[in-house]
């Protein structure tokens, strides 16, 4: 009797071990969408600052068109 109450709680105490697992997994997971996120954010603002800086340089070739 003791034996098999011992067993069970042993596989309690497994498969407890095995949602603490899937949890970290997932908070992983998450981690790794959130990182993604950023990433394609970034990628988006430096393709605007380069869009900004090729218009800066048109305006300035164009006033130096303008004044000669």
């Amino acid at each position: 009797m003791e034996n098999r109450d011992e067993r069970e709680r042993e596989r309690e105490r497994e498969r407890e071990r095995e949602r603490e697992r899937e949890r970290e997994r997932e908070r992983e997971r998450e981690r790794v969408r959130e990182r993604e996120r950023k990433s394609k954010r970034e990628r988006e603002r430096e393709g605007e600052r380069e869009k900004e800086r090729e218009r800066k340089r048109e305006r300035e070739c164009n006033a130096r068109l303008y004044l000669t």
